[in-house]
């Protein structure tokens, strides 16, 4: 089963290398943290301060690939999580046909916010967060 999260938090740290998002459920109580790269954690806190840069970012372009060639980013899916690991997808629709591309967490999160797109765990990923804090 699929639960609606929102990003909720961003904690970046100067000087460390491993960065936090917090994803909370959107109709409940339920958190969790996802730790991730500084690049990716910057890309995303740049989009929720409306931060132009004067040259695309790699989330940038990569909206920019899907838009081009007639896609649409229909939502992205926290799928798995594995040895402090998560996973996810990408859901893409073209031509009436339903793609579903593998995907960092952290770049997929930087896209949704980008492209607006709403953001999905899978109820057995919260879960295991849950115990995993």
């Amino acid at each position: 089963m699929l639960v609606q999260v929102e990003l909720y938090q961003i904690i970046i740290t100067e000087g460390s290398q491993t960065q936090g998002i917090v994803l909370k459920e959107k109709d409940g109580e339920r958190c969790f943290p996802i730790f991730i790269g500084f690049n990716e954690a910057m890309a995303i806190d740049r989009k929720i301060k409306d931060f132009q840069v004067p040259r695309p970012l790699t989330h940038d372009l990569l909206q920019s690939v899907i838009e081009q060639m007639g896609g649409k980013l229909e939502k992205i899916i926290l799928n798995d999580l594995r040895d402090s690991t998560y996973y996810a997808q990408l859901i893409i629709t073209h031509d009436k046909k339903t793609i579903e591309v593998d995907s960092r967490p952290s770049d997929a999160i930087a896209l949704a916010v980008r492209m607006g797109v709403p953001i999905f765990a899978e109820e057995s990923v919260i879960n295991r967060a849950m115990v995993a804090e």
